[in-house]
Parts: structure tokens; sequence; C-alpha cells
């Protein structure tokens, strides 16, 4: 098969596209026909070497659908032809959490596609708990988009949060991946919506998505512009995936009672924390990683319907991998990259 890989850590010019061994699938594993691959942050951070893979060469590549070429002999759920979408969350089954259905709490999570071999390539194997049925007519481009952000921003604000239609909600990077979903989440829940972004057209996109305020981060101090905005209040939930550079803006910006959700650290893992604003603000400070397998069913669902739209910044080849990451390091447009097999590509079916 054709697959994307690289051998070694480094900047987008360690990706390869070429001949790659065909995967062999388990009892319990089928082998799916990759049609669209979706690009996440994640996979330009594990490119870089954080968290390292478990084996080179690696196959990057959290989110995929596509179409079942085989089954394993103990799979019950699938048979050829099959439309799936990949569910890139992987947990032992067995321990005190998994029993409890908070796989996502699993002492050994993984994550396809930065712990162990991803889906952006011809073909891949995947156990069958880990794939979703994909409706007719849902393209396998905009569900390549989905899973990882969209079980992401779901888990963080309806079950970690909780949110209800009484709730302010300030959303930090509103274009990206996790930020676009929560947007829309919020807004789905009937919340009142604060969106920043570094420009007037990811704010527009930010708006489009269910966004009530829109904050441009370059030119505002988003803490200063929330207080204007909310007559000195602050919002109920502040979601920051930031990390260092906005933390001690984001714990600022939350009311008091309120909650700071995070699910990532892209500017720095190791930011200061004012204790005092935590304490005399008695504010709730949450982590969350990915979705249980219920969770990502309940998002996914309301993708298939049109509820929420995974915006498609592009479409490529496999084959153009390398501008492909370098957009998303880019950070100029607004939506999800994603690769389709060069055998597959039209670029007329993406105009």
């Amino acid at each position: 098969m054709q697959a994307i890989y690289y051998e070694e850590h480094g900047s987008s010019d360690v990706l390869q596209y070429g001949d790659f061994p065909d995967p062999e699938i388990g009892a319990e594993e089928v082998l799916v026909e990759i049609k669209a691959g979706g690009l996440n942050h994640l996979d330009v951070w594990t490119r870089k070497g954080m968290p390292s893979p478990e084996e080179m060469p690696h196959i990057p590549g959290s989110d995929g659908a596509g179409v079942v070429s085989e089954v394993g002999d103990r799979v019950t759920r699938f048979e050829p032809g099959d439309r799936v979408v990949v569910d890139p969350g992987l947990y032992c089954g067995s321990c005190e959490f998994c029993r409890s259905g908070e796989q996502s709490l699993c002492v050994d999570y993984k994550i396809t596609g930065e712990h162990v071999r991803g889906v952006h390539s011809e073909l891949a194997a995947v156990h069958e708990d880990n794939l979703l049925d994909l409706p007719e007519g849902t393209d396998f481009v905009r569900a390549a988009a989905a899973p990882l952000a969209f079980q992401t921003a779901w888990r963080m604000l309806r079950t970690r949060v909780g949110i209800d239609q009484s709730d302010t909600v300030l959303v930090l990077g509103a274009s990206g991946g996790v930020g676009h979903a929560c947007v829309q989440i919020a807004a789905n829940e009937g919340c009142e919506v604060f969106a920043t972004a570094s420009s007037e057209e990811k704010l527009d996109h930010a708006r489009a998505c269910g966004a009530d305020h829109l904050i441009n981060y370059e030119e505002d101090s988003f803490a200063d512009e929330i207080k204007e905005l909310t007559d000195g209040r602050g919002v109920d939930v502040v979601v920051d995936h930031i990390g260092a550079a906005t933390w001690d803006d984001s714990l600022s910006a939350a009311a008091h009672g309120g909650s700071v959700v995070t699910c990532g650290a892209t500017s720095g893992v190791s930011p200061e924390t004012n204790i005092p604003k935590v304490f005399w603000k008695q504010l709730d400070i949450l982590g969350s990683t990915m979705g249980t397998p219920g969770e990502m069913d309940d998002v996914m669902a309301k993708v298939f319907d049109g509820t929420f739209e995974p915006h498609v910044r592009d479409v490529l080849p496999m084959s153009e991998i390398q501008q492909a990451h370098e957009m998303l390091e880019s950070r100029d447009g607004f939506g999800s990259v994603v690769v389709v097999p060069d055998e597959d590509y039209d670029p007329s079916d993406y105009e």
C-alpha cells in the first residue's frame, strides 16, 4: 500500500509518502480502505517528537473514514463494503475506569496516530470497537474532519463542565479544530458564546459557527474585553487549550464560581498560576482528554445529521502531506486539512 510515514522526528521535511507493508488484521480487527484522513495539530506535535510513537517508521493520523475491505474471524459488527469512521481513542478495557465506562481515563490510554501507527494510509487495521457506521449522505472528507476534535469538545463542555443554556462560555482559539467545535456545541446548548481569534476572517467564521461576541486577541486583551462585555462579571466557562500564553488571563476572565477547562497547552505546559485567583473566586479547574465511546457516538450523530459542521480548509492528495502539515503550522486558515489517497484525488471534487 501507499502510506504517509516518517522514520525520525523533525520538520515537515521528514514526512514521506510511498510504499509501506500492508497491515495484517487480527481476529477482532477490520481492514479499512481509507478514503479520507483528517489532520489535527496533534499530528504536528507527534511528528516533532512530543510524545514519541511506540515504533518507527510511524504512520501518523488519528482521524479517518473509509470502506471495510476485510474483517477478522471474530468481527460481528461489520462486513466488507460497510462505510465507517475511525474513533481514535484506545483503552485497555479492564482497568477500574474502563469497567466503569470512563474509557478516556484508562490507565493505559493511547491515541491512534500519536502513540501507535495511525490511519493516513491507503489501508488501516482497526479494532471493530474503534469504528462507527458512516451513514449514507455523509461524505468521507466531512466525517474524517470531525472525530478527535468534536469528541474532545463534547466531553469538555457536556460532561466535564455540564453546560446549560444559562451559561456564558468563552472559547479561546475559536478557529482551531477543538475551538470551532466548542463554539458550535455551546451555541447548540443555548449558551451565550464569546470567541477569540487572531484575525477578522477567523472571527467571521466563529460567528458563522454560532459565536455571539468576537474578540481579536491580537488587538485587545481578551480578559479586559470580557470584563467590559460582561459589566465586570466574567464568564461562567473558559475553554483554554492554549496554555502558558493565556492561562492567567483565563483565570481573570472566569466569573466567581466559574470553570476553566483545558484539553491542551500548545503555547507551553508550565504557566505560573495565581493561586489566590483560584481560591478567592472559587474556580473549578478541569482537565479533559478525548471522550468515551458513548460520547463519540453522541457527538458524531450530530455531525452526521448536520447539527454540527466540521469546517474543512482544504483537501489535498496524501503525496502533498508536507504542504498539509505546513498549512496547519502556519495557523493562517480556518478549519481542518484533509488528505485523500492519490489515486482517489480529483481536485474538481473539492472546488
